[in-house]
């Protein structure tokens, strides 16, 4: 099995060992208990208790796997910008989209932490793929469901 880096910053590394600690240490012990309480209660086929335990076991073991690949795998990023002025993973980017008033600014990062919300798109993203390599001053153009946009670099951090 090919193993693809995970590009992080030093903070969404710190996030992951958190979140496997929280996973492992604290969820994952209440479960158990919750799975052997459900387990007293009799009849397992028609234990709704024991059947939702069951099913967020899956998926927390999942997510634990998830996590592990993650860390495993981890490629730290710089995020102190760019040396040359070009985008790269770790950078942020202001940008103002043709036809828009504000500008935005984002902060490149892998898609274990991507974040639109928060203003982390991923390097994997069409915005993101569009921006690498680029510099200020630089106008892009995505496709995106609603057509195509067009954005003009204003600054790179």
């Amino acid at each position: 099995m090919e193993h693809k880096p995970v590009y992080v910053t030093p903070e969404g590394f710190e996030a992951l060992k958190a979140e496997l600690h929280e996973l492992v240490n604290v969820r994952r012990p209440a479960l158990a208990e919750r799975l052997h309480a459900a387990i007293k209660q009799g009849d397992l086929s028609e234990n709704a208790d024991y059947i939702a335990a069951k099913e967020e076991q899956g998926f927390l073991e999942g997510r634990i796997l998830e996590v592990e690949y993650s860390i495993r795998n981890a490629q730290l990023i710089d995020s102190s910008g760019s040396d040359d002025g070009a985008v790269r993973i770790g950078c942020h980017v202001t940008v103002l989209e043709d036809g828009e008033d504000d500008a935005e600014t984002y902060h490149l990062v892998g898609p274990a932490e991507a974040d639109p919300a928060r203003g982390k798109i991923s390097h994997e993203s069409p915005l993101g793929r569009a921006l690498l390599g680029r510099r200020a001053g630089d106008s892009i153009a995505i496709r995106a469901p609603v057509g195509e946009i067009a954005f003009r670099i204003l600054a790179v951090d």
